[in-house]
């Protein structure tokens, strides 16, 4: 079974539909230890939530682990990790972290729990329940 996860990048700087045009992206310059290691925890075919933070702040794509942990090239110390995604689909409504906090079923998502944290590990019935009030099916 694949493993769920949430990605945010600000959309000034990284957006959904840049993911969309490039078909693949290295997600790196990762410097969270908790984030680092939800990266290496990733398999290939893991699921992810693309969520826009800052501008926005809402779930808007579904993206799909293409390349597993390796050594963040952007790293000029330390020990931080990348993996590449690919898109999977774009949702059919964005799902808004309003929408997100106000829906008891998603009380405990890291994302309302942990929220500064730029990658998330997300329970199956949470990652089910955001494709829901996205309308969307995978």
């Amino acid at each position: 079974m694949p493993q769920h996860f949430l990605v945010k990048s600000e959309p000034d700087v990284y957006p959904w539909e840049r993911l969309v045009k490039e078909k693949k992206a290295r997600w790196d310059g990762v410097r969270n230890f908790g984030a680092r290691n939800n990266l290496r925890a990733m398999k290939k075919g893991d699921l992810v939530l693309f969520y826009h933070s800052n501008e926005g702040k809402d779930v808007v794509g579904v993206a799909t682990v293409v390349k597993e942990a390796y050594p963040d090239p952007t790293a000029e110390e330390g020990d931080w990790s990348a993996v590449d995604l690919a898109p999977v689909k774009a949702l059919a409504k964005s799902v808004t972290l309003a929408q997100i906090k106000a829906e008891p079923s998603l009380s405990e998502m890291q994302l309302v729990t942990r929220g500064r944290l730029s990658v998330q590990v997300v329970e199956k019935k949470q990652f089910d329940k955001i494709l829901a009030l996205a309308g969307t099916k995978l």
